[in-house]
């Protein structure tokens, strides 16, 4: 039986946000650490709360709060790390929970590698204040000045008289006291760090590897409930009709019922729920459904005429201009070689091991909502929730578990909003569980896309030009104008806009990016490294194109390219500083450690070269690969260089994400493709949505990072975008055939 909200974590939880806590500490805005509650008491159980992230109790054993969800990425593990660390105790006695939804806490998403960045500085000054309080409760013991104190493994020593108290025994000390300024904290020094830096294995490793309850999908509660819920195969559906009666009287079947559902694509869509004892019988009682749809206009949707509408389009002017620099076309017709060529990506699905889950328990009574859920995005599941049954916020507790796998699909809360809605029609809690082909077949995908490219370069072997028509895909919304009236646009999917900073944007005279929307029906959502996983693989591979025609080193031509200047500056509303020295340097360093142009290579074998700055990370990429003369593809290494910044938190969790992005990167590259035919998602399993296996990945997969005097970034999705350019331009070096469509598995990379 799984209770992700244990006793003790809700004991926890409760004294961590209630009135009988001694002292809470919160990072107000601008970074200040201050006190949440001051009343100068013990917390009921006797233990030291400095904040709502540390306990410790009076026998000295230490719990941690995760407060961000853990869905692979090792943040349980990592961000506790940061607490330890200043806290100055065991991490072998430490002991994790993951925190629930809870404003205590903050922001709690986890999403866009932005979990480290954007709490590492708070948790090192939670964790030093903690500390400060604790030497200061010590000295105060002894009657001496806290300067002759330090924190030293879960205790306190007085450096002068070698005594020494546990942090169990000042539990009671350190309660009664003020808050410290800031002035008053002071952090360790990097070089004195033990524990960050160092390889830590996942705090849940143990239970993960032996089955034990964790994730989502996992959730048990007494008198439980279990449901499917069936939408329209046509994307942007809706039910008329359905055999519901047939359906209630099968075996098992507690309820079956039509969901009027909403408009937004991403949010509650029309459906059938059929509630059972069992999910085997719930799935049971499905294969019987017989639905009438209303499909709509989605109907008319299919990958072909998507196609030709992208081709049609190509060759007229972009609707929107993102980037317009110099004359193109005049750059283009006096240079000394010009390329052109299409690119072309299909839409794809999420794919995560553990499907769509979420317990939900309505409770009549009082009007509230209980929530478990495997979500990256906890309090947009709360927000959805509350905007589409008008339920207060303040009503809706969500207990966040463990996600077997997100890569962005759980940023989304579409399957925490129809549990709610089936909870509400039934009298105990429920768990709606997703079936695979729910999983491919009404996912949030990744947009599809198609970049029509031209480019120049002049004698010396410069880019004189550069000019990229993407044609993207979009939904129409309605957008609330100032004065107060609406409006319907197209609203680019997520990563489906570009934008006119991406490289190489900002470095050329003579530059016009263009976009053109096609209108869908198809819902569309974060997908690892949005955008930039497929921009890396279209821009530098078109550069690699620009390198070839220019005859010229692919490092050298690319070190060229970014040019002398250390910083370039964003433009636009989304525009963001890039940092041309810190890519400069993972580029240099990625040739170093590759041993690039020291090798011969013979023909069938090749490498290839990329880079991609996103989400903060600056990332270089070398793949060195062997193609048979039958075209069969073996990625023989892959060499990383990744700028993270100033500290690497877990070096353990550091190479696993490098190796994941890898793994996952070359996975999208090989197989996933979606077909759309009528309106319908075609592949409906892994049987013909592959995936990776363990035999195709790289032999080695070498991991490097360049700490530099920058702040702390994370890694899960930076690594990713270089892959597939560094690999495609590594089969080009091999065999002399470029790869334009995706996935790869349609080329034939054969060679004689």
């Amino acid at each position: 039986m799984s209770r992700p909200a244990s006793p003790s974590r809700r004991r926890f939880l409760g004294r961590s946000a209630g009135a009988g806590v001694a002292l809470l500490l919160g990072v107000q805005a601008g970074g200040a650490i201050a006190a949440l509650s001051d009343n100068g008491q013990l917390d009921p159980a006797g233990d030291f709360v400095p904040n709502a992230f540390i306990r410790i109790g009076t026998d000295g054993r230490v719990t941690l709060v995760s407060k961000q969800p853990e869905i692979g990425q090792g943040i349980k593990t990592s961000l506790p790390m940061v607490l330890a660390e200043e806290l100055e105790v065991d991490w072998k006695t430490v002991h994790v929970i993951q925190g629930d939804l809870n404003p205590i806490y903050g922001s709690q998403g986890a999403g866009g590698s932005t979990s480290t960045p954007t709490n590492y500085d708070n948790f090192l000054r939670l964790g030093a204040t903690a500390r400060t309080m604790l030497v200061r409760a010590a000295a105060r013991t002894w009657n001496v000045p806290a300067a002759e104190c330090r924190a030293e493994n879960g205790a306190v020593v007085h450096g002068a008289s070698g005594r020494k108290l546990g942090y169990g025994a000042l539990v009671r000390a350190a309660s009664a006291l003020p808050v410290p300024p800031a002035a008053d904290v002071v952090l360790k020094k990097p070089a004195a760090y033990r524990l960050l830096g160092t390889r830590v294995g996942g705090v849940d490793n143990a239970l993960v590897v032996s089955g034990q309850p964790l994730f989502g999908i996992d959730t048990r509660l007494p008198d439980m409930l279990y449901a499917t819920y069936v939408k329209c195969p046509v994307l942007g559906g809706r039910p008329v009709d359905a055999n519901l009666a047939a359906i209630r009287a099968m075996p098992g079947v507690k309820a079956a019922f039509m969901v009027e559902g909403t408009e937004n694509l991403n949010g509650l869509r029309p459906g059938v729920a059929i509630v059972a004892d069992s999910t085997w019988n719930a799935f049971r009682a499905r294969k019987k459904l017989q639905v009438a749809w209303d499909e709509g206009e989605g109907a008319r949707h299919s990958w072909s005429g998507f196609l030709a509408q992208a081709q049609a389009a190509s060759g007229q002017p972009g609707a929107a201009v993102m980037r317009k620099d110099g004359d193109v076309d005049a750059a283009l017709a006096g240079a000394a070689r010009t390329v052109e060529a299409n690119y072309v990506y299909p839409f794809i699905s999420h794919a995560s091991m553990e499907p769509q889950n979420c317990t939900a328990w309505f409770k009549p009574a009082d009007g509230s909502l209980e929530l478990w859920a495997p979500t990256q995005n906890p309090g947009a599941g709360q927000a959805l929730v509350s905007t589409t049954f008008n339920i207060p916020k303040d009503k809706i507790t969500l207990h966040i578990t463990r996600s077997g796998g997100g890569f962005g699909r759980r940023l989304s809360s579409d399957f925490i909003v129809e549990a709610a809605a089936i909870a509400q029609k039934v009298r105990a809690p429920v768990k709606l569980t997703w079936m695979r082909e729910d999983d491919l077949q009404h996912d949030h995908f990744r947009a599809g896309g198609f970049h029509f490219l031209r480019g120049g370069v002049d004698e010396q072997g410069k880019v004189v030009a550069w000019h990229d028509h993407f044609v993207t895909f979009a939904n129409r919304v309605e957008r609330k104008e100032n004065d107060g009236g609406s409006a319907s646009v197209l609203q680019p999917g997520s990563g489906a806009n570009l934008s006119g900073d991406e490289f190489p944007g900002r470095w050329l005279a003579n530059c016009l990016i263009e976009q053109t929307p096609l209108e869908c029906r198809i819902p569309m959502g974060p997908w690892r490294a949005p955008g930039s996983n497929v921009f890396a693989w279209v821009f530098h591979s078109f550069i690699d194109e620009l390198a070839q025609a220019a005859g010229r080193d692919p490092i050298a031509f690319r070190l060229d390219l970014l040019g002398d200047k250390d910083l370039v500056a964003g433009t636009g509303e989304r525009g963001v500083p890039y940092n041309v020295g810190r890519m400069r340097n993972v580029l240099t360093a990625v040739a170093e450690k590759s041993g690039w142009g020291k090798r011969k290579f013979a023909r069938g074998q090749g490498a290839g070269v990329a880079f991609h700055f996103s989400h903060r990370g600056y990332v270089a990429e070398v793949a060195e690969v062997t193609v048979s003369k039958e075209g069969r593809l073996r990625v023989d290494r892959v060499v990383v260089v990744a700028d993270i910044g100033a500290q690497i938190v877990n070096l353990s969790g550091a190479e696993n994400q490098v190796q994941g992005a890898v793994i996952d990167g070359l996975s999208t590259l090989m197989y996933p493709a979606l077909d759309i035919d009528k309106g319908r998602i075609v592949q409906s399993n892994f049987h013909d949505y592959p995936l990776l296996r363990m035999p195709d990945t790289p032999a080695r997969i070498e991991a490097h990072f360049l700490k530099t005097d920058y702040p702390v970034t994370g890694l899960g999705e930076p690594v990713f975008p270089p892959l597939a350019p560094a690999v495609c331009n590594a089969i080009f070096a091999a065999t002399g055939k470029r790869v334009r469509e995706l996935p790869l598995a349609k080329a034939d990379l054969s060679w004689s």
